[in-house]
């Protein structure tokens, strides 16, 4: 034996088998490696991508509550849309109507009295149309269409027409005296407003005086004018 084999035959039992090599784990050949603080920029970024989700929330939010504002409103106009088309929806037909009843008491009222209860035949005629009228004005007042007849009441530029006034009734100034047509409302709606007499106060005697002074100097100063000029 030289000395090579046997410097390999020392090794071979410092060693032992010479076949058999040792295991290595990876466990005791793996690295620790330490764990990365995430970048400030890529923080911000998430920061602001969630303030972003969050305004864009709200705003869809807002959308949605200003569309069922809208909606509810339309909805309201509809209904109230059908509600007065319902109720006001006869007005022309019901103004043409009173023209047939006020021409039916016109009717009425030429007739004399003398003349109903000389004829029965007159008379039976008058009946009929009276009870045509009354027939006619319940019909109305079912659909909602009221008679205003305001005598003795204040005047009322939304509900009455002046076709004259009258001094010295003994009534307050702007009193109805007399109703020379009445007025109607369908609803709270007018229809026909009632065509009427107003009383005209009459100015105080002291304001009369002066006004009567007053023409009086203005009938002088023309004169003295004509004078002067003549």
């Amino acid at each position: 034996m030289n000395d090579n084999e046997r410097e390999r035959a020392g090794a071979e039992e410092e060693t032992g088998d010479s076949g058999d090599l040792e295991e290595i784990h990876d466990d005791d050949t793996a690295l620790e490696i330490p764990e990365l603080a995430p970048d400030d920029a890529e923080m911000e970024e998430e920061a602001e991508e969630e303030e972003d989700d969050g305004d864009d929330a709200a705003e869809l939010k807002n959308q949605l509550l200003r569309t069922l504002a809208e909606t509810e409103n339309v909805r309201r106009r509809a209904k109230k849309d059908v509600s007065g088309a319902g109720r006001y929806g006869i007005a022309n037909f019901a103004r043409d109507m009173l023209s047939v009843s006020d021409n039916m008491a016109r009717a009425l009222d030429s007739i004399p009295s003398e003349a109903r209860e000389e004829s029965d035949i007159v008379k039976a005629l008058v009946e009929g149309v009276e009870m045509t009228a009354r027939e006619m004005a319940t019909a109305l007042e079912r659909h909602g269409i009221k008679q205003v007849n305001p005598l003795g009441e204040k005047f009322d530029y939304n509900l009455h027409q002046a076709m004259f006034e009258a001094p010295a009734t003994g009534q307050p100034d702007g009193t109805i005296i007399e109703v020379v047509q009445a007025g109607y409302v369908i609803g709270d709606r007018l229809l026909r407003p009632a065509m009427v007499g107003v009383a005209k106060a009459v100015p105080p005697p002291k304001e009369q005086e002066g006004e009567a002074a007053g023409d009086a100097s203005e009938a002088d100063n023309l004169g003295a004018t004509l004078d002067t000029s003549a």
